[in-house]
């Protein structure tokens, strides 16, 4: 039971990496941005936390450099594609490979760096579950900080004045900026703020779930958040419970190993990619559900004078 409660754990942790992402993909699709960037801005800001923590021997510097970074590379796409009106998927898959390169070329003197020990954490009551206390008492605040941003996150989409506008933006610009928003401005914050959020994500990989910097150690966690983003509809409590179940998946691997399953280390490390590719292949025989759940110009170009 206790090798169970460990997986659940680990469940977790391997899911609030790509929940973090998938949630940022969500605020910049709500509205109406394509972000196919994620992976670059992952590394990168995975290894600016690194970088800062090695530095500083701070964890919480880090997630702020993550964040920041994140944000950064994220606006700069914001304004190619929102004011210039360069193509958002060539932007993106741009801004991917950039990413790519630039972390592995500003790595290169963090690969045998060792960050500070990671702070221990024990949450009164969790701790004391039987069986379940050990793997739920210790988890990362970060965990239960995305759970928490995830209801914060359905509220604020449905429960308020700015997340309406927010939706209307990515339903019809056109129709918000009659009424007087600022569509661009409206677009470049969201982009903004799903930057910072698959910075964290990035961050919380180099410094938290696997303290260490190698090159592409997200190792196409971007791809996969932008899959579970379709996923789950663009509703924020279906991207988390998709983030868990695609982390099961992950560890699931590393657990039929340690029960001595005679299964070939490189079919399991496939698990998580064919899941990826399967619930896509289901999802995309149903066009017109997914058409009625998406925001309706997404991916779209919006001109004011247009």
């Amino acid at each position: 039971m206790e090798s169970y409660a460990l997986l659940l754990g680990s469940t977790l942790s391997a899911g609030t990496v790509l929940a973090l992402a998938s949630l940022g993909l969500l605020i910049n699709e709500k509205s109406g941005i394509v972000n196919l960037g994620a992976e670059g801005m992952m590394l990168c800001a995975a290894v600016a936390a690194f970088a800062t923590v090695v530095h500083t021997g701070s964890f919480t510097l880090g997630f702020v450099a993550g964040m920041a970074t994140g944000a950064l590379l994220a606006a700069l796409f914001g304004v190619l594609v929102i004011w210039f009106n360069t193509n958002q998927y060539a932007t993106g898959l741009a801004l991917s490979l950039f990413g790519v390169g630039f972390s592995a070329f500003l790595g290169i003197g963090y690969v045998q760096a060792k960050l500070p020990d990671t702070p221990k954490f024990a949450w009164p009551g969790l701790s004391d579950l039987p069986m379940l206390g050990p793997a739920l008492g210790t988890l990362h605040p970060l965990v239960y900080g995305t759970m928490a941003l995830a209801a914060a996150m359905v509220w604020f989409l449905y429960r308020t004045r700015a997340g309406l506008v927010l939706r209307s933006v990515g339903e019809s610009p056109e129709s918000a900026h009659a009424l007087g928003y600022s569509v661009r401005r409206i677009r470049l914050g969201a982009v903004a703020a799903g930057g910072a959020l698959c910075g964290l994500a990035g961050a919380y990989i180099s410094t938290v779930y696997t303290p260490l910097w190698v090159e592409g150690m997200v190792a196409g966690r971007g791809w996969i958040a932008l899959a579970l983003t379709t996923f789950a509809t663009w509703r924020p409590a279906r991207v988390l419970l998709g983030a868990y179940l695609f982390g099961g998946v992950t560890m699931l691997q590393f657990h039929l190993q340690a029960s001595g399953v005679q299964v070939a280390s490189q079919l399991l490390s496939m698990l998580p990619y064919v899941a990826t590719i399967v619930v896509l292949v289901l999802i995309s025989r149903n066009p017109a559900w997914i058409r009625a759940n998406m925001p309706a110009s997404l991916g779209r170009p919006f001109h004011p004078g247009g």
